[in-house]
C-alpha cells in the first residue's frame, strides 16, 4: 500500500462492543471519551459505516472476529492470557488465580476479556484472602477495558507490504497493541506479514502516519507521537526501502489536534482537506537517507511546500474546513478533516459536517456521509475508525 487514496480493497474495523458499556461519568475522561455513548446507536452507526464500505467493494475484517480466530492457536491463547494479567495490579496470588482461569477459557471468552476487560466483581472465586481484592471496589477494573479499540487506525498502520504496530502513548490505550500483535502474529491472513515497526519502540500512533505518495510518508509529532518515534519509523522505512522521504510535522499538543489526521487528510492524489488555521502554520522537517546509512534532516519548511516537493508535484491542493473561523473550528472538532478515502476523489465523512462536505463536493470530491453522533464521542472520524490493509496503486 503506497497511498492514502488508492482504491481501498481491505480494511480492519472494530464494531463497538461491551467495552463501551464500561464507560461511566467517573472514568470516561481517563478512558479518553468526551461523553458516555449510547452503545446500541453507536453499533448501528458503525454497521452503517461498514455497509457503505462493503457497498463500494471493500472487504471488511472485524477485529473481534480476527482476534477470536487468532486465539484459536494455543500459542496465541497463552500470549493473550499473559497480556490480560498484570501482577503489578493484582498481586501474585490473585494474578495466578486469574491466569489459571483464563487459561481454561475458550478463544471467544478470552477475546471478550481482552477487549471489554474485567472488574474485581467478575474475577473468578479464589480460596484464601486477597488484600488486593478486599481493598478494591467491586466495579474497579482488574483488567482494563479498551473502548478506544474502535479507532483501529491508531493501533497499527500498513506501509507498503509491511505493518507498523504502534507504540501507543496514553495508558488507557497501551494494551491495544497486544490485541493487534496477536492478530498479526497468529491470524492465518496476517501471520506472514513483515513488520515495519514494533509496539515496544518509541511512541508513534497510526493517526499520525500519512502516505502522501509512493515513497513519501508524513508523520505528525505532537501529543501522541514523539520525535524519537518519527525518526525511528523513518529509519525503519529507509532500511526496508519502503520510503525515500519522510516528513516530520509538528502539531499542537492538544486534545483537538491529537493526531495529524485531525487537521489534514488526503482526498485525492494531489488534494487534502485541511483545517484553515493549520494551512499556514504547519511546518515539516524533511528526512532522507544518505549513502552511508545515516539520515539527513532539513527544515523546517512550510508543510504544503515540503510535501509537494517530496511528492514531485507543483502544489498540493487544499480544501478548507469552512472559511468562517467559528464554523471551521466546530467542524474540525467534529472530525470534518478526518475523512477516509475509498478511491481518488471519493471519501467517507460524518454527515454533520455540512460546510466541509459542501466544500469537498464543490471541489469535485464525492462525499459518502455517515452518521456519527455516538461514534464521535471518543473524538475520531472515519479515518480514525479504519485501518486500511490493502489498496490498489494509483
Amino acid at each position: 500500500m503506497d497511498s492514502e487514496v488508492g482504491p481501498l480493497r481491505t480494511v480492519l474495523l472494530h464494531r463497538p462492543g461491551n467495552e463501551l458499556k464500561r464507560l461511566t461519568p467517573q472514568n470516561n475522561d481517563q478512558l479518553l471519551f468526551d461523553s458516555i455513548p449510547w452503545v446500541g446507536r453507536a453499533q448501528e452507526e458503525h454497521d452503517a459505516f461498514a455497509e457503505v464500505l462493503r457497498g463500494r467493494g471493500v472487504e471488511v475484517i472485524l477485529v473481534a472476529d480476527a482476534l477470536r480466530t487468532a486465539l484459536a492457536d494455543p500459542r496465541a491463547h497463552a500470549a493473550g492470557v499473559h497480556a490480560a494479567v498484570d501482577d503489578r495490579r493484582l498481586g501474585a496470588d490473585l494474578g495466578d488465580s486469574l491466569r489459571s482461569h483464563l487459561s481454561s477459557t475458550n478463544a471467544a471468552a478470552l477475546a471478550e476479556v481482552l477487549m471489554a476487560g474485567m472488574t474485581f466483581e467478575e474475577l473468578p472465586y479464589s480460596e484464601g484472602a486477597s488484600l488486593v481484592r478486599m481493598m478494591n471496589h467491586p466495579h474497579d477494573f482488574a483488567v482494563d477495558p479498551l473502548p478506544n479499540l474502535l479507532f483501529t487506525r491508531d493501533s497499527s498502520a500498513w506501509i507498503g507490504d509491511r505493518v507498523a504496530v504502534s507504540s501507543l502513548t496514553m495508558p488507557a490505550r497501551r494494551r491495544e497493541t497486544a490485541v493487534f500483535d496477536l492478530v498479526y502474529a497468529y491470524h492465518p491472513r496476517f501471520r506472514h506479514a513483515a513488520r515495519a515497526y514494533g509496539a515496544h519502540s518509541a511512541p508513534i500512533e497510526g493517526g499520525d502516519v500519512m502516505l502522501l505518495a509512493p515513497g513519501v510518508v508524513a508523520i505528525g509529532v505532537g501529543e501522541r507521537t514523539t520525535a524519537a518515534g518519527a525518526e525511528s519509523l523513518a529509519r525503519s522505512l529507509f532500511a526496508d526501502g519502503i520510503a525515500h522521504t519522510v516528513l516530520a510535522v509538528p502539531i499542537e499538543q492538544a486534545r483537538a489536534t491529537m493526531h495529524l489526521d485531525t487537521v489534514c487528510t488526503m482526498v485525492a492524489a494531489d488534494a487534502v482537506v485541511m483545517y484553515p488555521l493549520s494551512r499556514d502554520s504547519l511546518t515539516a522537517f524533511t528526512m532522507r537517507p544518505t549513502d552511508d546509512g545515516s539520515v539527513k534532516v532539513e527544515g523546517p519548511a512550510p508543510f504544503l511546500i515540503a510535501a509537494a516537493e517530496a511528492m514531485g508535484i507543483d502544489r498540493l491542493r487544499v480544501i478548507d474546513t469552512g472559511l468562517d473561523p467559528v464554523t471551521a473550528e466546530r467542524e474540525q472538532w467534529d472530525d470534518g478533516n478526518n475523512t477516509l478515502a475509498l478511491a481518488p476523489g471519493v471519501v467517507v465523512g460524518y454527515e454533520r459536517n455540512l460546510e466541509t462536505n459542501a466544500r469537498l463536493e464543490a471541489s469535485g470530491i464525492e462525499v459518502l456521509p455517515i452518521a456519527g453522533s455516538e461514534l464521535g464521542s471518543g473524538r475520531g472520524g472515519p479515518r480514525c475508525m479504519s485501518c486500511p490493509v490493502l489498496r490498489d496503486s494509483i
